[in-house]
């Protein structure tokens, strides 16, 4: 028997909108339980006002959330730098 790579999931952030994901996914809840999809593309909420989340539900039009479709850059320290030493120090 021949197995058959399934096709690579991919997320994207939509402009103002959802993560649009798509392939072969569980979305499972905080208690490990799959949440029941039904179909190999769906949204997830990005602007936290959805009524169905994780999944969107197009609340993001009505409350203008606004977010670029790409990722964004961030000029701060890294995450190593900001984690405490084993002293409890910042580096």
């Amino acid at each position: 028997m021949t197995n058959i790579d399934p096709a690579p999931v991919t997320i994207t952030p939509y402009r103002d909108g959802p993560y649009i994901v798509r392939g072969s996914f569980k979305v499972l809840d905080d208690a490990g339980r799959e949440l029941a999809l039904g179909r190999r593309t769906v949204a997830l909420c990005r602007c936290g006002k959805s009524r169905l989340r994780p999944l969107c539900d197009g609340t993001h039009r009505a409350i203008g959330f606004r977010a670029p479709g790409q990722a964004e850059s961030y000029d701060g320290p890294s995450r190593r730098d900001a984690e405490p030493s084993a002293s409890g120090e910042r580096s």
